[in-house]
């Protein structure tokens, strides 16, 4: 067997140890974002009251820019939280609906989403696989996002006809965004836990809310 340097030992050892400590604070982050963003949702749901629909735009997409330049500061976790909040507020009507058509949905989506996230983190975690290649597609499904609610929101197009589609697209999407992110904390290439907590949090919530749209799709409702 061949011998290993010293430094090269506690280099390796060091690595580790940070690599686990940022998995446990993106993991522990990630848990109080998704209890603060339940909380909202059921808020909202019980007041009937959601801020205005431009206000929650602008929050939900400049947050995470907000979150990036301020990351390493208090500022960067209190606006991950203000972040889950927004998304749990912007959920808000789709689990009201659902809520009244068949309860059922919303337990069976959370199931499902939960299996998604534990086996696709368990994979890149335990594998070590680098998905860094998926930074390109999601870069460029982000573009094209931008693109669709820029058509619904400001033009007033309806997309209703390609709802099953776009439901399935944002499922590959989150899935692809859970892959990426892991994989850039285990190998190193992400060190920030307020960055990764958020970003995994963003791909949770497209997770489960697109498939419990493709769940009420699928159960007769529109």
């Amino acid at each position: 067997m061949p011998l290993i340097a010293a430094s090269q030992v506690i280099r390796t050892r060091e690595q580790a140890i940070e690599v686990n400590s940022v998995l446990r604070n993106t993991y522990m982050l990630l848990a109080l974002m998704i209890a603060v963003c339940a909380g909202a949702t059921v808020v909202a749901i019980r007041m009937t009251w959601l801020p205005p629909l431009w206000v929650m735009l602008i929050g939900i997409f400049a947050l995470p820019f907000a979150i990036q330049a301020t990351s390493r500061s208090p500022v960067g976790l209190l606006l991950s939280f203000v972040y889950a909040a927004l998304l749990g507020l912007w959920g808000a009507p789709l689990i009201s609906y659902v809520l009244q058509i068949n309860s059922m949905l919303i337990t069976q989506a959370l199931g499902i989403t939960a299996a998604t996230f534990v086996g696709l983190s368990m994979y890149t975690i335990v594998r070590r696989t680098d998905f860094s290649w998926l930074g390109q597609f999601l870069t460029i499904s982000t573009f094209a996002i931008f693109g669709v609610i820029i058509l619904r929101f400001v033009f007033g197009v309806d997309i209703s006809p390609f709802a099953m589609l776009i439901s399935a697209f944002m499922i590959i999407f989150a899935s692809a965004l859970i892959l990426f992110q892991t994989s850039q904390i285990v190998l190193g290439g992400e060190r920030n836990y307020i960055i990764a907590a958020t970003t995994l949090f963003a791909g949770l919530w497209l997770l489960f809310m697109y498939t419990l749209s493709l769940l009420a799709m699928f159960s007769g409702r529109d």
